[in-house]
This record gives C-alpha cells, structure tokens and sequence, in this order.
C-alpha cells in the first residue's frame, strides 16, 4: 500500500507513514494514555468509549516529516515514561517513542494519521490487541496471545533495525548526539495530579 499521510489538526505539521515496517496494532487502555489525552485537551477525539487510544506500533524510520518539523515537541509524564511527540500548533498527538534512540519503535497514534477508518484498517490491519485493560473506563477483554505476538514482533523489528543500524534513521532523534530533536518537557506535580486524577 501507499505511504499514509500524517497530518496535524491544522495541517502545520506534515509528513507520510510507510506501513510496511508496522508490527502491530493496539488500544492502550493505561492510566498514562488517558493522561496524555488529557493533557492535550483532546481526550474526546483520542479516546474510546472505554478509554482507550488507539496506537499503531512500527519504526521510527518508517515516519517521514515534510512541514512544520518546529512545531514538533514532546513531554514526559512520569521519570522513566515514553516521550510523547505532538504539534504544539493544534495539540495533535504524533506518537510515543522510548528515551532511548537505539530502540527503534513508535507508537503512531492514529488521530494523526488523515486517512478513514477503513483504510486504516487496510494498510495497518485492525486494533485487536488491547493493552493495560485493567485500567479501562469500562471492562474490556483482555487480549494475552495477541498481544504476546505484538510484543515479539515489535521486539524482533526493533532488534533487526538495532543489527543493521537502521535505528540511527529516527527523525525524533538528531543522527550525530541521539538526543531528542526538542528538549522533553517534564509535567509539574501539580498537573501530573490533576491529570491522572481525572482517569481514577
């Protein structure tokens, strides 16, 4: 299938998703995801009705920005937490990637992605793992050989892109320092609690 466009809310930032590389795809029902949502003021585009986002795992090298690269920044929730990338312009969510630039993953959330349902669906194939569902607004079942296959192939990719130096090409992550392209912006005590308050 053809790279899938990536755009923000606005149409500030840009860019286009090769799914070749994609080695699952998820709804993450965890108390942090619902934070996040939060946090961006768009919980009610991210989230499901049981509260959970839907994330489309593949590799960073796979994710190609066009336009608006300055509006990309990221924050972090909790010490040892993902990044999570999102256009400071519409507060549009990117995806999560570890603080790790060796670890070739991320988590593409699919609000970023301009394509209808079913051709998300045809290029990614269908959210049928569920992540974290003891946290869920409402009971959802849980997924363990689904997500104990996703959890392998996200290994394996990654591992492979480690192997073959593929994970240097990450464009949330500057080639020569591995370090973010934007500093993360940790969340005060006082946000952190009302946010995750508001998931209880």
């Amino acid at each position: 299938m053809d790279h899938i466009p990536l755009r923000c809310t606005c149409g500030i930032l840009q860019g286009q998703v090769n799914p070749e590389p994609t080695s699952g795809r998820a709804r993450c029902y965890c108390k942090d995801c619902q934070a996040y949502a939060r946090f961006l003021g768009r919980q009610d585009e991210i989230l499901d009705d049981h509260g959970g986002t839907d994330l489309i795992a593949t590799l960073p090298a796979a994710v190609n920005f066009t336009t608006g690269l300055d509006k990309l920044a990221c924050i972090t929730l909790t010490d040892k937490g993902p990044l999570r990338w999102y256009a400071t312009c519409c507060r549009t969510p990117v995806g999560n990637t570890s603080r790790n630039h060796k670890v070739a993953y991320v988590g593409l959330v699919r609000t970023c992605l301009a394509v209808p349902p079913s051709s998300l669906d045809q290029a990614f194939g269908p959210a049928d793992i569920a992540l974290n569902t003891g946290s869920a607004s409402s009971p959802v079942p849980a997924t363990p050989w689904a997500t104990f296959q996703g959890v392998f192939k996200i290994m394996g990719n990654a591992a492979k892109a480690r192997l073959s130096g593929q994970y240097k090409d990450n464009p949330f992550f500057a080639t020569t320092s591995g370090q973010p392209i934007q500093e993360p912006q940790p969340l005060g005590e006082d946000q952190r609690r009302t946010l995750y308050r508001d998931t209880d």
